[in-house]
C-alpha cells in the first residue's frame, strides 16, 4: 500500500507504455510525452497495452 500526502499530484499516462522500460525510460516518457517535469515531485502511473499491469514512478524532491 502506498500512502502520499494530500499535496502530491498523480499523473496517469493514457498511452500504453513498454513495460520493459527502466525508471530512466519512464522518466523520459514523463518529460517528452506528458510534457511534465518529474523533478517537481509527483507520482506517474504507466500501463501496458492490455491495461493489466502498472508501473509507478514516484519522484520526491
Amino acid at each position: 500500500m502506498l500512502a502520499f500526502t494530500s499535496h502530491v499530484k498523480v499523473w496517469v499516462c493514457l498511452d500504453p507504455c513498454d513495460m520493459r522500460k527502466s525508471f530512466n525510460g519512464l522518466w523520459q516518457v514523463a518529460e517528452e510525452k506528458m510534457k511534465i517535469d518529474p523533478k517537481q515531485g509527483a507520482v506517474f502511473v504507466f500501463t501496458n497495452r492490455e491495461r493489466n499491469r502498472l508501473k509507478v514512478l514516484y519522484c520526491k524532491f
